[in-house]
C-alpha cells in the first residue's frame, strides 16, 4: 500500500486550477460579445461571413478541447511537485491567454505566439509520469 501526502505547497495548484475556470470565463465572455458585435446568433457556431468572429470563437474552443487533460495533469502532477506543477499551470494559462489575443486579431497565423503554454503542458505531463513513477517504486 501506498501513501501519498499532500504538501501545503498544493494550495498552489488549486489556485491555478481556479484561475483556468477564470481563464474560461473569459475566453466566453468574449465569444459571447463577438456574438453581438457580428451578429452571429446561437446556436451558430461559426459564421459564414465573418472571419474574425470564427477566430475568436475558435480561441475557445481550442482551449476547451485541451482543458480536461491539462486539469488531469495540474491535479495529479500537483501531488507529488506542487510548486513546478502550479508554475507549469500559470505558463499554460499564459499560452492560452496569448494564443486568444493572437487569434482575436483576425490573423489565425498570430495564435502561435500562444505556443509557450505548450512548455507548460510538457512539464505538467512530466510531473504526472513522475508522480506515477514514484508510486510505482521506480523513481
Amino acid at each position: 500500500m501506498v501513501s501519498v501526502e499532500i504538501s501545503p505547497e498544493y494550495g498552489y495548484v488549486i489556485l491555478v486550477f481556479v484561475a483556468t475556470i477564470f481563464l474560461n470565463f473569459w475566453l466566453g465572455i468574449n465569444v459571447g460579445k463577438a456574438r453581438k458585435k457580428h451578429e452571429v446568433p446561437l446556436p451558430q457556431m461559426y459564421s459564414d461571413r465573418d472571419q474574425k468572429f470564427n477566430c475568436i470563437q475558435r480561441a475557445h474552443q481550442n482551449m476547451l478541447e485541451s482543458y480536461p487533460y491539462v486539469l488531469v495533469l495540474l491535479l495529479l502532477g500537483g501531488i507529488k511537485q506542487p510548486v513546478i506543477a502550479a508554475a507549469a499551470g500559470s505558463i499554460w494559462i499564459v499560452g492560452r491567454v496569448l494564443y486568444a489575443l493572437g487569434y482575436y486579431t483576425g490573423d489565425p497565423a498570430k495564435r502561435s505566439r500562444g505556443a509557450i503554454g505548450y512548455i507548460g503542458l510538457l512539464a505538467l505531463l512530466g510531473c504526472t509520469v513522475h508522480l506515477a513513477l514514484s508510486l510505482l517504486g521506480i523513481a
